[in-house]
């Protein structure tokens, strides 16, 4: 592979503009602006990996750049600014069908697992050579498809809600 695709590169763009919206999320002038950019990306992200081939053999490796103490910062900037509306229901979680009471899950930790995915490629895809860049995209849509994807569209759910008033 001599490059990465239009989408390969749209995604690694994304993916560091989120980055960057959450390391800046306390300078957001008000949480609905912060939930407002938020609104905008998730689904643009969303979008743009699920076009991405996910190559289950694949041997992309995405190393785990994040330090603990960042992605606690982060995540602490962005509970700062969700405020009272940081906790919400969660319906989708596998505990929920054994539970009688309602769990609940944190916007601020939800979006800081989605930049530490975020982090971590883009950290990795930086210096790499194309066709390792490529197999770490697929390596991302795997994770994607396990994991993350189901994080992005509850957290997107409950920024809906807040910025609707719901």
């Amino acid at each position: 592979m001599d490059k990465l695709t239009p989408n390969e590169l749209a995604f690694i763009a994304l993916a560091n503009e989120y980055c960057h919206a959450m390391e800046r999320a306390i300078e957001c002038e008000s949480r609905e602006a912060f939930v407002a950019q938020m609104l905008k990306l998730l689904p643009r992200l969303y979008m743009t990996i699920t076009d991405i081939d996910d190559d289950i053999y694949s041997e992309g490796f995405i190393d785990s750049a994040l330090e603990e103490d960042v992605y606690d910062l982060v995540r602490g900037r962005v509970a700062q600014v969700m405020a009272e509306e940081d906790i919400y229901l969660e319906v989708f979680l596998e505990d929920m069908k054994y539970s009688d009471t309602p769990i609940s899950a944190s916007i601020s930790e939800n979006l800081a697992d989605l930049y530490q995915e975020f982090f971590n490629l883009i950290h990795s895809v930086q210096d790499a050579l194309t066709e390792t860049q490529h197999e770490m995209l697929c390596q991302c849509k795997v994770n994607f498809i396990n994991y993350w994807g189901q994080t992005l569209c509850n957290v997107l759910r409950a920024l809906n809600a807040v910025y609707y008033g719901i």
